[in-house]
């Protein structure tokens, strides 16, 4: 996190078409453990080749799926292409309490479910460069037949429609700048004011006292020198 005054963890949801490559950049912000945490959706769908369970997704029995949603175990759910979507609350619950980022990896009527329930979720919409590369990437994981593949093309168009619904866009046109755009709208989260409360109340208030007693003395303070900056997976100094 970014010094001592940053927020502590908030949803960040990174929504968008099928074939906008949210999961990918997920996971690449996952890899720094310290400051994020990947969301394990769960999912009445099969797995596909190389999904691992409780890893990629939970797979559920759709029976468990909607007794889990009935008893308020899942923060968000939808029925997206005739299978059930859900995010399981103690995930946000427990990301909270470590102090890191959950990264739910969503599509946008689950975006739209948290921002309701989560006053503190980040939405971003993962953008994809062009209408070509969607196709292509939908195409290149060789899991749906035509018909499926046509249904997810229609899908895609009505979750464009909802980009202004979100907090921030992110083009996903390459993959590193996508990850390092994303982990710059989180840097700017973790120190809006409205987020810190009490502790950034409490530091002014103590370089407020240091100041007048520097002044009541005729301190003079020493001369500070600017750091490097810190990227995405660094600490800050406080």
């Amino acid at each position: 996190m970014s010094g001592e005054l940053a927020a502590r963890g908030f949803p960040v949801v990174l929504a968008g078409p099928s074939g906008s490559g949210k999961t990918t950049v997920a996971r690449e912000l996952a890899a720094d453990a310290s400051r994020f945490r990947f969301s394990v959706s769960a999912t009445t769908r099969s797995p596909r080749p190389g999904e691992v369970d409780g890893e990629d997704y939970l797979f559920l029995d759709r029976e468990t799926f909607l007794r889990r949603r009935d008893e308020g175990e899942l923060l968000e759910w939808a029925e997206v292409h005739g299978e059930w979507y859900g995010t399981p609350r103690d995930q946000v619950e427990r990301a909270r309490s470590d102090g890191v980022h959950l990264l739910l990896d969503i599509d946008v009527q689950g975006a739209r479910s948290v921002r309701r329930l989560e006053d503190g979720a980040v939405t971003i919409f993962l953008l994809p460069p062009s209408g070509e590369r969607v196709v292509r990437r939908l195409r290149g994981r060789g899991s749906e037949d035509e018909e499926e593949l046509r249904g997810r093309l229609r899908a895609a168009e009505e979750e464009l429609e909802a980009i202004g619904e979100f907090d921030f866009v992110v083009v996903n046109d390459e993959l590193e700048r996508a990850v390092e755009r994303t982990c710059a709208i989180v840097r700017s989260e973790e120190v809006r004011i409205s987020r810190m409360g009490a502790r950034v109340s409490s530091r002014a208030a103590r370089v407020e006292e240091e100041i007048r007693d520097a002044l009541a003395h005729g301190r003079r303070g020493g001369s500070g020198q600017a750091g490097a900056g810190a990227s995405c997976d660094e600490e800050e100094g406080s």
